[in-house]
């Protein structure tokens, strides 16, 4: 009797040990088959345009600072050849953004061969164009819109930046809107034609991309709206940061 308990056990603890397993293998495969998913439903559903980001790497260990009594450090770096990129992982490189495309077979081709690779969106033309400004600012112009009943569409976050999807606007649209404008802060930035913006639920160096505000289920492409209802806001929101809304702060 004892002898049987004794088996059952072990039997009992090896399944575990291989349910375990499949677990983080479904919990891996999850997580790519969640950026494939993403890629296909902005390419076939909504009519986005898309293709992967350039991803990141690790950096490695930085023994620099072990001599400062600092440690050792580790990180992660853009996979493009600049060592000074000042967007990691967070851009198109090979292929380039003119390669972008809503087409099933492409995307599915593309996350086939590079699974982890970023959802980047080409903005401008039929896609949405967007507006973003540093994560702080970001939230200040987001409780100040709510506050005024403004209707806003999906906002995308990093630990970072903030970025407002907006219907397209072409640069005169945007030319006048800014020359209205008393001065407007350097780390507000405009996606519009021939820009780009990573998408969740990439990850790129900065951390997680997310969904600040998420597009409502469905097949439909979401709502968006226009610059001209939101540029107010978020001139006012970057202009009040410590630093005067001077700095990207990528």
């Amino acid at each position: 009797m004892d002898e049987a308990l004794g088996v059952n056990g072990k039997e009992r603890a090896l399944m575990r040990e291989i349910l375990g397993r499949r677990r983080k293998l479904l919990f891996r495969r999850g997580g790519r088959s969640a950026l494939l998913g993403a890629a296909l439903h902005c390419a076939t559903e909504w009519q986005w345009p898309v293709l992967p980001g350039v991803g990141i790497r690790p950096a490695g260990r930085q023994q620099a600072g072990a001599r400062l009594g600092l440690g050792e450090r580790t990180g992660r770096r853009c996979s493009c050849p600049d060592p000074e990129c000042v967007v990691p992982g967070a851009h198109p490189f090979d292929p380039g953004l003119l390669a972008a495309t809503t087409d099933a077979r492409m995307v599915r081709w593309w996350w086939a061969n590079r699974p982890d690779a970023p959802i980047v969106l080409a903005t401008g033309g039929r896609a949405p164009c967007a507006v973003s400004l540093p994560a702080v600012a970001g939230a200040r112009a987001l409780a100040a819109l709510d506050h005024f009943g403004v209707r806003l569409g999906p906002v995308v976050a990093t630990p970072t930046r903030w970025s407002l999807l907006v219907s397209p606007y072409d640069l005169a649209e945007l030319g006048e809107l800014l020359h209205s404008q008393d001065w407007v802060p350097s780390s507000l930035r405009f996606h519009g034609e021939g820009g780009y913006l990573v998408l969740p639920p990439s990850q790129i160096a900065a951390g997680r991309v997310r969904w600040e505000r998420p597009p409502l289920a469905g097949p439909a492409a979401p709502w968006l709206p226009k610059v001209a209802t939101i540029v107010d806001a978020l001139v006012t929101a970057s202009t009040g940061t410590p630093d005067g809304g001077s700095r990207l702060a990528y």
